[in-house]
């Protein structure tokens, strides 16, 4: 197991992408540590993993409290006695127009997706310090953040400005905390995902799905007309599963990975290529 008991921290774990990074991380040896707003959700993934013989620990809570990276940390530490890996990945989306985007849907792209893995992060950078100082003159432990971002944060997409916005400050934080962590032996990396079969883009004719986060609810999934256009671009000629999300995301987490650093991987099966 290439990640044996190393301790994972992963955001938005109750399903879709975030739940199998959780699933594809235990099942390489990593402790998890798997949050989510939904408990429900969240009880599922922490069955699957213990089922399957990982050790999980739950994390119930929005990614967006103010003081929710210190505690997140701190559970962590408590739980697993270290940290070593941090997956951000929880989010969703709030699409229009940018004449039809309001100030609050602005504010809670940006809050989710770059704001809340900063707060997640510097409570970590400090913890990464304090431990770096007490080791010192010593090999550090190899430690490993995965920030998730999209490819509409790299190329752009229609009716995504806040997204977009939020997933490209994602990209610049990576490269900057790249060259400010590489002293504590931590690899900071991004993956851009392309289109990848969630709820976020299930396929509809009529009605468009709603998902509700926070009490409100939100309009997601893609026309089949627009499913099928998409799928027709894609040089792979498929679209994207959240097991080749996860896989992307366990290839920066592998020993494999360990000179790599301040980077965007763009797993899209070639799409925006």
């Amino acid at each position: 197991m290439k990640l044996n008991k190393q301790v994972a921290l992963v955001t938005g774990a109750g399903q879709g992408i975030g739940r199998q990074i959780a699933l594809k991380l235990a099942g390489e040896g990593a402790f998890v540590v798997a949050n989510d707003l939904d408990e429900e959700q969240l009880t599922t993934t922490c069955q699957r993993i213990a089922g399957a013989g990982g050790l999980v620990k739950p994390l119930v809570g929005s990614v967006t409290d103010e003081d929710f990276g210190d505690k997140a940390v701190a559970f962590a530490v408590e739980a697993f006695g270290d940290l070593h890996i941090i997956v951000n990945n929880a989010g969703y989306i709030w699409n229009s127009s940018i004449t039809n985007h309001t100030d609050d849907q602005w504010a809670a792209m940006v809050d989710v997706h770059l704001t809340a893995p900063f707060r997640l992060l510097r409570a970590a950078g400090a913890y990464f310090r304090a431990e770096a100082k007490k080791l010192a003159g010593r090999s550090l432990p190899s430690r490993r953040v995965v920030n998730i971002s999209s490819v509409s944060g790299v190329y752009g997409s229609p009716t995504q400005v806040s997204y977009a916005a939020a997933k490209a400050g994602v990209v610049g934080m990576t490269k900057t905390l790249a060259k400010e962590w590489g002293r504590y032996n931590v690899n900071v990396n991004a993956v851009a995902f392309g289109h990848i079969d969630t709820r976020l883009t299930m396929p509809f004719k009529d009605e468009v799905p709603e998902i509700e986060v926070a009490g409100r609810k939100h309009k997601v999934g893609l026309s089949e007309e627009q499913l099928t256009m998409m799928k027709a671009s894609t040089p792979l000629g498929r679209h994207g599963t959240v097991e080749d999300a996860a896989g992307a995301v366990f290839l920066l987490c592998s020993p494999e990975a360990s000179y790599i650093t301040g980077q965007v991987l763009i797993c899209d099966g070639g799409l925006g290529g």
